[in-house]
């Protein structure tokens, strides 16, 4: 076993000197950007001689460990022939709130570089300075002590003391997870077709620190041919860290599921599924202040003990098990799985918690990024939900009702909200139409903006409403997506009746996916549906050298019967051919029998032709039908009425790019075949049409960015619900008359090719 550990002064301190209650959703919104712009800005005033960012780094024997500690310290002074350590913190509330004294875990940090240098240097004393700024106001405070060398020592090694049994444990845990790694075999008796070939393509991304799009059929299991070349990687000492990201539940319960086979293969390995908030919450009200939860009120005194406790006894940390040591240690979940990811060897997770700038895991430091890789599942999904972390907006009535709630009970937050209204109403005035472009965004709107969440932020310390916590969210948010504007936004507002919604909207999510998965060796992006790559290469912000992989499906053409039905489902046209649509389902499941899967492009479609169905002399056939905002449990019920070998057919009707339309596996007889009606094409609006008119401005096919590539990317998805293994059989009707274009043509997978006309 190695003896020695690695890591910077802040995690080290941090976790040492944890102390209070959390209030994890008002630490979430602070701003990197902004704290660096306030460490800069002191960093302008230090003297000739002075110097900032300076890299220290030391070798401490401790009992049988020796740890390599390192870090930047934002200042090293000369102030009267005396050295001094300059530590920063940005605040945004006033300063007069702070601990007169400044808090432990600051002077800790700045005794720790001070310490490293005063040895360096061989000094016997040294000064420490805490620098306290004000974010808005720029108003500074600061706090000085001077320390000797011996008082700095003893202060390191009670700091050392405390995180030795932490130390330990992990870096017993990693000696063991390295000869595991290397030891693992692939946990299955062999390798599907295209299998190995997508495993050794993510080992050599790995391996020459690259990023990799790659399209993989369903069925020859991607999350075990991307994390197996990851864990191996990680015995050669490649990796660190690995993280999963996946936009949805079923896919995360797959990745633990592969985890627990390598586990159950000799694989010695730590995982950390990170839950919503919201779903983990123990509350009936999600409120993280330590007058509304016990669970937030002290956390961080008993937080390393919940954190010992739980690596010690478990390596699958699964949102059950959080729960479970959470309740024991009288913490917050939420916050416990967070803590945990920083811990783990792998975190299991949603996209937006390393590229959503407002609330990604900020602690990873630079050289864990270095050592990390990110395998992002369904990428496709990315392109949406990059537009949508990456967007932001405000409606007039949000500051109505604050206006009105508050008259009364606060005159700061009253007046605060009054002059966002009337705002709103002048920009109300504006425009005749409905929907208009904002070349700029308004000074005094931002002005007023953080008016109110500095007003919002005082009153929310004595107590709060939902109303108010939300809209200091939403407030805080839009500052936060201001500051990213630039060529790939567009700002616009959108009047209704009563209201009107501002929005900064991101017509290329590309450039911001990129910073935001900056510094990582290496980032896997894929999915069955990655079709074409280069435009996903494009708008996942890929670089020109990056790594593209394109696997045939390893089923034969012969397992699926295609057919291509002519008619036209264009908005004008539906409602001529939905009684032929109707007949032509009828025909289908009277010659092929099953159960089915129909899917169209919208609710209103859907029950457009579920009641020419339902109205229709078609006997003994059993219908289910998707309705918007399903419970769990109707969605549990819908998937499990497919059942095999029924007396009766059965047809689903489905939404394209639904619940049902991806993640679904419905395994052997439980489907027999997928109908898909139209292309697929997104409805025409306001924002597509934004986003064709961004990328013909870039001179790329606008229309296919914002309508044919999506479209057909959910079609291919519900087709891929149908053949899930070697043996699974079945029928695809593709229905509209464009799937027979040149243009569509090239978009179905090669095995589709192969259809009859009905």
């Amino acid at each position: 076993m190695t003896n020695q550990i690695h890591i910077s002064v802040r995690t080290l301190v941090e976790y040492v000197f944890k102390s209070g209650s959390i209030d994890s959703r008002f630490r979430s919104q602070k701003s990197l950007a902004e704290g660096t712009r306030v460490h800069q800005k002191i960093q302008q005033t230090y003297q000739d001689g002075d110097q900032k960012e300076v890299y220290l780094r030391i070798e401490i024997p401790y009992e049988d460990l020796t740890y390599i500690i390192d870090g930047r310290c934002d200042g090293l002074l000369d102030q009267d022939g005396k050295t001094v350590i300059d530590e920063i913190k940005s605040f945004s509330e006033p300063l007069n709130q702070i601990d007169e004294e400044g808090y432990p875990v600051h002077w800790a940090q700045a005794q720790m570089y001070a310490y490293i240098y005063a040895k360096e240097q061989q000094l016997q004393e040294i000064e420490v300075q805490l620098t306290y700024v004000h974010k808005e106001t720029n108003e500074i405070r600061r706090n000085k002590k001077t320390f000797t060398f011996t008082e700095l020592e003893t202060q390191i090694f009670d700091i050392l003391k405390a995180y030795v049994p932490y130390a330990r444990l992990q870096i017993e845990h990693q000696a063991q997870r390295t000869v595991s790694c290397k030891e693992l075999q692939f946990p299955f008796p062999k390798y599907r077709e295209g299998q190995r070939k997508l495993a050794g393509a993510v080992y050599k991304t790995i391996a020459d620190e690259k990023n990799l799009y790659a399209k993989a059929p369903t069925g020859i299991g991607k999350t075990i041919s991307t994390l197996f070349p990851a864990v191996k990687a990680m015995g050669e000492g490649l990796l660190t860290k690995v993280f999963y990201l996946t936009a949805k539940t079923i896919t995360r319960t797959t990745a633990e599921e592969a985890f627990d086979r390598m586990r159950s293969s000799g694989l010695n390995f730590k995982a950390v599924t990170i839950t919503a908030k919201e779903k983990v919450c123990f509350k009936d009200e999600t409120i993280c202040q330590k007058e509304h939860c016990q669970f937030a009120d002290g956390y961080y005194d008993r937080i390393n003990g919940a954190i010992l406790d739980i690596l010690t006894n478990e390596a699958a940390m699964t949102r059950e098990v959080i729960e479970t040591y959470a309740m024991k240690h009288k913490v917050c979940s939420f916050e416990f799985s967070i803590d945990l990811a920083y811990a783990a060897d792998a975190v299991i997770c949603d996209y937006n918690y390393i590229f959503d700038p407002r609330v990604s895991l900020k602690r990873l430091l630079e050289e864990q990024k270095r050592a990390t890789v990110l395998l992002v599942d369904e990428a496709h999904n990315l392109v949406d939900r990059g537009r949508e972390m990456f967007s932001a907006s405000l409606e007039k009535a949000t500051f109505l009702q604050l206006k009105k709630e508050y008259k009364t009970d606060s005159k700061q937050i009253y007046e605060a909200a009054s002059r966002l209204n009337s705002w709103f109403i002048t920009l109300k005035k504006q425009a005749d139409e409905n929907e208009f472009v904002i070349d700029a965004l308004d000074d005094v709107l931002i002005e007023r903006l953080v008016q109110f969440t500095e007003t919002a932020e005082q009153v929310l310390k004595t107590g709060s409403t939902p109303g108010l916590l939300e809209s200091y969210f939403v407030a805080q948010n839009f500052l936060k997506i201001a500051e990213l504007l630039d060529d790939h936004y567009v700002i616009y507002a959108e009047k209704t009746r009563n209201d009107v919604t501002l929005k900064l909207f991101c017509l290329d999510p590309s450039k911001l996916l990129a910073k935001m998965g900056k510094g990582y060796r290496a980032k896997v992006f894929f999915s069955a549906t990655l079709s074409p790559l280069n435009y996903y290469q494009d708008i996942l912000g890929g670089d020109p050298d990056d790594y593209l992989l394109s696997i045939p499906t390893p089923f034969s053409k012969e397992q699926t019967d295609i057919f291509i039905k002519p008619l036209s489902t264009r908005y004008r046209d539906r409602e001529r051919t939905k009684n032929e649509i109707v007949s032509m389902v009828h025909t289908v499941i009277q010659n092929r029998k099953g159960n089915f899967l129909l899917f169209f492009p919208s609710y209103s479609y859907l029950h457009m032709v579920y009641e020419e169905f339902q109205s229709s002399d078609l006997k003994n056939i059993k219908t289910l039908v998707q309705t918007t905002n399903m419970a769990e449990d109707d969605r549990e019920a819908f998937l499990h009425a497919f059942q095999p070998n029924q007396d009766e057919p059965l047809i689903g009707f489905a939404v394209l790019g639904g619940i049902f339309s991806e993640g679904v596996d419905l395994i052997g007889e439980r489907l027999n075949g997928v109908i898909v009606i139209g292309v697929g094409l997104p409805q025409l609006c306001f924002e597509r049409n934004l986003i064709k008119d961004h990328f013909n401005n870039d001179g790329k096919n606008g229309y296919d960015y914002s309508y044919i590539y999506p479209g057909i990317n959910k079609v291919l998805q519900a087709g891929g619900r149908l053949i899930r293994s070697e043996s699974d059989h079945g029928t695809i009707v593709l229905v509209d008359d464009r799937f027979l274009t040149a243009k569509y043509q090239n978009l179905l997978p090669l095995e589709w090719l192969d259809y009859t006309i009905i």
